[in-house]
C-alpha cells in the first residue's frame, strides 16, 4: 500500500500492455519504443535437420491446460477484482504467476482447470520487478503439475503456444505463433491501475495475447512450459501496424525468483512471506536547493487507522531513511520494506514541510502485495 494506487468498482483482467512511445533507444520497439523492445533485426536460427511439422495447437493445449489455473485477486474497498491465469508448480499447490495479477489484492482465489476445485490463495512471494509471483494453495492436493522446460534452447521462428484465462471465462484460450525476439525490452502499462514498468529478457511472440492471460503458460510443441505470459502490444502499437504481440518472461528466468523465494531469504526485489505496510502512499520527492527540502518519499496520503497516521506521520512529510537507510523516493521505499514483516518495528527519519527534523519508530501491519 506503499505506493500510489488507483482502484474503481468492477472486474478487471490482468494484462501489462505494451507502451509505445514513439521515439527508439536501447528499449527499441522494432522503431516504436518502450514495452519491451525488440531491435530492427535480429537472427533466426538455422535448422540442421528437416523442418518441423507445424505445432498442434489442440494436442499441445490439452497437454498443458490442466495444470493451469484461473486467479481472481480482490481488492478492498474499491470492489474490484482482477482475473488471471497461473501454473502448478506442485501437487501441493504451488503456483506461479505474474506479480501483477496479484499487486493489491487482499484476496485471492484459484481456481483449478484440471480439476475444478476452488482455493483460498496466500502469496509466498513476490520479485516486482521481474513482475513473478508464487502462491500457496490452501488445503490443495494431487493436483495436476506442469511440465517445466526450459528457455535456454529457444530459437528466434520457434513455433509456441500461449494458454491462459483470456476475458475471464474461466476457460482456457491458446493463442499460437512463432518467436520473433529473445531478448525484448518493454514499457508495460497495467491494465488495473495504469502504472508502468520496464521489462527487459522478454520473449516476444507473434500471438494475439489477451487480457486475463496474464501468468498463463508459454508452452513449447511438446507441452512444456517455457515462459510466464505477461503483456501484449496495446492499441497505439496496432495503430502503427505492429503486433498483434505476445511478451513473456522466460521460464528460467521465473524459476530463478521462485527458488529464491522458497530459500525464504528476502532481497531488494524479492519479498518473502505477508507485505509489510506503514499504510502511507507515496510519491518522489524532489530536492530543492532553495528550499533546503530533502529527497525521499513524500506521504501523499496516510491512511486513517494504519501505522503510519496512528503514529503522527502527515501528508506532505517527506521519509528520508529508514532504520538508518536513506530513501530518496518511493521505489527505494517499497526495497526497504521488503526485508521486513508484518509487527517489524521500523525507524523512520522524517523531513517536515517547514524544514523541521524528527525520527519516529512505527509498528508494521499486513498490508496486500505492493
Amino acid at each position: 500500500m506503499d505506493s500510489d494506487r488507483r482502484g474503481g468498482g468492477g472486474r478487471v483482467f490482468a494484462l501489462f500492455v505494451v507502451v509505445v512511445l514513439g521515439i527508439t533507444g536501447f528499449l527499441g520497439y522494432r522503431g516504436e519504443l518502450p514495452r519491451w523492445p525488440f531491435g530492427d533485426t535480429y537472427v533466426t536460427a538455422g535448422l540442421t535437420g528437416p523442418p518441423l511439422p507445424p505445432l498442434n495447437v489442440t494436442l499441445v493445449a490439452r497437454v498443458a491446460e490442466p495444470a493451469l489455473v484461473n486467479i481472481t485477486a480482490g481488492i478492498r474497498p474499491y470492489g474490484m477484482g482482477a482475473a488471471g491465469s497461473g501454473i502448478v508448480l506442485s501437487a501441493e499447490g504451488e503456483v506461479l504467476t505474474s506479480h501483477h495479477v496479484i499487486k493489491g489484492a487482499d484476496t485471492v482465489t484459484v481456481s483449478d482447470v484440471g480439476t475444478g476445485a476452488v482455493y483460498t490463495a496466500t502469496v509466498a512471494g513476490y520479485d516486482a520487478m521481474a513482475d513473478i509471483a508464487l502462491l500457496d494453495l490452501q488445503g490443495a492436493g494431487g493436483l495436476p503439475v506442469a511440465r517445466i522446460g526450459s528457455s535456454a534452447p529457444l530459437h528466434v521462428g520457434d513455433d509456441v503456444l500461449a494458454i491462459g484465462n483470456a476475458g475471464g471465462t474461466g476457460s482456457p484460450t491458446a493463442v499460437g505463433g512463432p518467436i520473433t525476439n529473445l531478448d525484448s525490452s518493454i514499457v508495460a502499462r497495467n491494465s488495473a491501475d495504469l502504472t508502468r514498468k520496464s521489462l527487459r529478457g522478454m520473449i516476444e511472440v507473434a500471438a494475439a495475447v489477451a487480457a486475463g492471460q496474464s501468468g498463463g503458460a508459454l508452452v513449447d510443441r511438446y507441452g512444456s512450459v517455457i515462459g510466464v505470459v505477461t503483456a501484449a502490444s496495446g492499441e497505439a502499437a496496432k495503430a502503427v501496424g505492429k503486433g498483434p504481440n505476445g511478451y513473456a518472461v522466460p521460464i528460467d528466468t521465473a524459476m530463478g525468483v521462485v527458488r529464491q523465494i522458497r530459500s525464504g531469504t528476502s532481497t531488494d526485489t524479492v519479498h518473502i512471506g505477508p507485505t509489510a505496510t506503514l499504510g502511507i502512499l507515496t510519491s518522489d520527492a524532489q530536492p530543492s536547493a532553495q528550499s533546503g527540502a530533502p529527497a525521499g518519499a513524500r506521504i501523499d496520503v496516510a491512511i486513517y487507522g494504519l501505522p503510519a497516521y496512528e503514529a503522527g506521520l502527515a501528508d506532505g512529510e517527506v521519509i528520508t531513511a529508514l532504520d538508518d537507510r536513506p530513501i530518496t523516493g518511493s521505489q527505494m521505499l517499497k526495497a526497504a520494506l521488503n526485508a521486513h514483516k508484518p509487527d517489524d518495528v521500523v525507524r523512520l527519519e522524517i523531513s517536515e514541510p517547514g524544514g523541521a527534523r524528527r525520527t519516529v519508530s512505527v509498528s508494521l501491519t499486513v498490508g496486500p502485495p505492493n
